[in-house]
């Protein structure tokens, strides 16, 4: 199956109102039910790493804390919330673990690889796009969702910046170490002004420092919402993104249970289940599933 790139846009823009999801759907933010199944005595080859998590009953999931519909941590709450928080307690209960079994830890784009190959985290579900450059360093299951990148700029500056175009010689914020910040710099001339998180990148829009914030539609349109008299998502959708789950390089045989789990949501209506009960709040028609990749990259 293959992702409709015509209900692309229309999806993004209706994201916006992902961003009153904090405790509702899918169980996101409960400590130990689930709605999605948990496996009982999951068998997996002896001394792979799914064999190593299933019989330790608990998994570190390196997970966005700032991203609203995606990866949130709602204030005062124990528990992030999101599309991907829900995908990363499919993947879990087919390990046999419960959501109450798993640690969440904040990841920010910068060190998604790092925490993968320092095994400080097992997995890492983090808006994280599949692109060669990280497959020499770590392995990309997926993707289990696509998504474009645009711009979120100041309401006064939206006639003046209304695509990727516009960008040359332009202090544009996004993340340390996204992609999205490789293209505008490489294809559209911008000034890369990076930081930490997507929060710090749209704090620094509005008190001027930067011009512009580049990411995933999906994103962005979460922090309009909040602002939305002040900033305004602009433009077309320039890139495709492709999330997919980060694991440790090399480890074929958790890539393949990831691929089959992801794959498995598809059929099983869990991910369906899951995008609807976060990203899918905003009453958009559910997208059809991606198809996944091979597991020949490692």
């Amino acid at each position: 199956m293959q992702f409709k790139r015509r209900k692309a846009r229309a999806a993004i823009g209706a994201m916006a109102l992902a961003l009153v999801l904090s405790a509702c759907g899918g169980g996101s933010g409960s400590g130990g039910d689930s709605e999605y199944p948990i496996a009982e005595n999951p068998e997996f080859a002896s001394g792979s790493t799914p064999a190593k998590l299933a019989d330790s009953g608990k998994i570190t999931v390196g997970v966005k804390f700032d991203q609203p519909g995606l990866g949130f941590m709602p204030p005062g709450e124990d528990n992030p919330v999101g599309f991907d928080i829900e995908m990363a307690k499919i993947i879990a209960g087919q390990l046999g673990i419960a959501p109450s079994d798993i640690q969440w830890k904040e990841t920010v784009s910068d060190n998604r690889e790092p925490f993968l190959q320092n095994e400080v985290v097992d997995i890492v579900i983090a808006s994280y796009s599949i692109t060669e450059d990280r497959q020499k360093v770590v392995g990309q299951a997926g993707p289990y969702y696509v998504t474009g990148q645009q711009l979120l700029v100041r309401e006064e500056d939206k006639d003046k910046i209304t695509g990727p175009e516009d960008l040359k010689g332009v202090k544009v914020c996004s993340v340390t170490g996204s992609t999205s910040i490789e293209t505008v710099t490489k294809e559209y001339g911008a000034e890369p002004v990076p930081f930490d998180t997507y929060s710090a990148c749209v704090r620094q829009l509005q008190n001027g420092t930067v011009d512009a914030v580049t990411t995933d539609g999906a994103i962005l349109l979460g922090y309009a919402a909040q602002s939305p008299d002040e900033l305004e998502v602009v433009g077309p959708v320039f890139s495709e993104e492709r999330y997919g789950v980060g694991y440790y390089k090399g480890d074929t045989e958790m890539c393949k249970f990831l691929t089959e789990t992801i794959n498995q949501s598809f059929e099983n209506g869990s991910w369906k289940s899951a995008f609807e009960s976060t990203l899918g709040e905003s009453g958009i028609e559910t997208p059809e599933p991606p198809t996944t990749d091979s597991c020949s990259q490692g």
